[in-house]
């Protein structure tokens, strides 16, 4: 308990002490209540189309305007934030599963499972990472579901890379034998000792990667191979605008890729405020 409040404290100082790190937890929350509470709040229908009321710039009555089926655009880019904030989500958290603990198993016992997983990192870093995530979706079908496994894989070499370069260097360290002497079998050791030392590096990783999973599915949207229309997503409204910039309706993809970059913004300065709190050398 004391642990925990001292390491609440330190989140306190560091969020408060640093502007930016506190503007970044603030759009971090902002974008949870978005995804979270999003699709009651908005004023209209998303999905609702209204020829009448066809590229509408923004006003009081439609704040980021209407595309060209007449849909109000505020509401499909608050309600985008679900999708998108969910498969940047599951995304990671496969990965943190499948790259996270094989890196910490190959950096922990050496050998062949050091080789099986270096071999397999290494054989996904020999493609193009978004062609590979491209092929993948074609391969298995453009759905949400698909979309989360190939940002997962394409995402397996970092996370396995990071965690077994931190399990590699704590295997000797003075806790780790001390835990060894005391009768602790291997596996024990590496999921009660090292990983919970790993675990906050990962966490930090995990920030920075949510901004590339949500240009990832954005991206994959973008030229056909994500989330299919009507559907909201910030890829897809992107795309769909983008035509219309030329004759002067710049709203339509203007707006949802101001959500995606204050998204991607938001996440990579999140990482840099994790790793100040998570980091014990940091604490004063």
């Amino acid at each position: 308990m004391t642990a925990l409040v001292a390491t609440m404290r330190h989140a306190r100082y560091v969020v408060s002490e640093n502007p930016v790190t506190g503007l970044a937890f603030g759009l971090f929350v902002l974008i949870v209540l978005a995804a979270l509470f999003g699709p009651f709040l908005v004023p209209y229908d998303p999905l609702a189309s209204n020829t009448s009321m066809a590229l509408q710039p923004p006003s009081a009555r439609f704040w980021f305007g209407t595309d060209q089926l007449g849909r109000d655009i505020f509401s499909r880019v608050i309600v985008a934030t679900r999708l998108d904030f969910g498969i940047a989500v599951s995304s990671v958290v496969l990965v943190f599963a499948m790259g996270g603990l094989a890196g910490v198993a190959a950096g922990f016992f050496g050998g062949w499972t050091d080789r099986i997983v270096g071999r397999i990192a290494d054989t996904i870093m020999a493609f193009p990472l978004f062609v590979l995530a491209m092929g993948i979706v074609a391969a298995l079908g453009n759905t949400v579901q698909n979309i989360v496994i190939a940002t997962a894989i394409v995402n397996f070499p970092l996370y396995a890379r990071v965690a077994r370069a931190e399990a590699n260097v704590r295997r000797e360290a003075g806790f780790v034998e001390a835990a060894r002497l005391s009768g602790n079998g291997e596996w024990r050791i590496l999921v009660f000792q090292v990983l919970p030392n790993v675990i906050p590096i990962l966490v930090v990783q995990m920030s920075l990667t949510m901004g590339y999973a949500i240009l990832n599915a954005a991206g994959l949207s973008f030229i056909g191979l994500g989330v299919r229309p009507p559907t909201p997503e910030w890829g897809i409204m992107v795309a769909e605008g983008a035509a219309f910039i030329v004759s002067g309706e710049w709203w339509i993809a203007f707006f949802p890729g101001l959500a995606l970059m204050t998204a991607v913004f938001c996440f990579n300065l999140l990482g840099d405020g994790l790793r100040d709190i998570v980091d014990p050398r940091r604490r004063t």
